[in-house]
């Protein structure tokens, strides 16, 4: 068996796993975890213009092997591909030289659990315009410090006002769940919600097949819509 088919039985075998779990209420986060506590910069904010939000501590650990380790000094968010000037930026840079965006969105996950938060970032629109985007490029490569990725219309990124969240209910995003940066993919599947983003990647490639795009599932993802193609 070749390395790409490899993979791929994997990931369909731990696909079904993880709906297996789900069914018993357990998910590979529980497994996984080394039962350390989600500690919080904060206080949480549980309620935001008369919506009430889900709990940080309530939120499902859906990751395979746990989030990966990160160093915030060496961390960067690199733009690259198509676009008239690379770009990188550390995680204090991402903080302060864009102006914060907050909105809230509720997360749909294909496990059937869904969360509502309140999301503070960057808007997406705001990096690509001072990384200068090539006429060509319409789709937009995220990739992920633990190897994940996806992929996303850039028209949809822009006109959505699509943003990449280091905060949830007020608080930094913890490392379990997306620290130090999360897609908010607002009207998608969560599968398109990527963690730990580390690189954004424009492209013309508009069939381009993310992880678990390539094992089946929709690369609209829309809501309104099976998350199966």
């Amino acid at each position: 068996m070749d390395l790409k088919r490899g993979f791929g039985v994997l990931v369909v075998l731990l696909l079904a796993v993880s709906m297996f779990l789900n069914s018993q209420n357990i998910s590979f986060g529980d497994i996984f975890s080394n039962d350390t506590p989600v500690t919080l910069d904060g206080v949480q904010i549980l309620e935001y213009e008369g919506k009430d939000l889900t709990s940080i501590l309530n939120l499902r650990d859906n990751s395979i092997f746990g989030p990966p380790e990160i160093d915030t000094v060496s961390y960067t968010l690199n733009i690259n591909g198509l676009v008239g000037q690379e770009l990188s930026f550390t995680y204090d840079e991402l903080r302060t030289r864009f102006n914060p965006y907050t909105k809230v969105v509720t997360l749909h996950c294909v496990e059937g659990w869904d969360a509502t938060i309140l999301w503070e970032g960057i808007l997406f629109k705001d990096i690509a315009g001072m990384a200068g985007i090539k006429g060509e490029a319409d789709t937009v490569i995220f990739h992920a410090l633990d190897g994940y990725t996806t992929a996303l219309s850039l028209d949809y990124l822009i006109s959505n006002n699509i943003m990449l969240a280091y905060k949830l209910n007020g608080v930094t995003l913890p490392a379990k769940y997306g620290f130090p940066l999360q897609l908010v993919a607002e009207s998608k599947w969560g599968y398109k919600w990527i963690k730990w983003v580390s690189q954004i990647e424009f492209s013309d490639d508009e069939n381009y097949l993310g992880t678990w795009e390539r094992q089946g599932y929709s690369n609209d993802a829309d809501l309104n819509k099976g998350f199966f193609d």
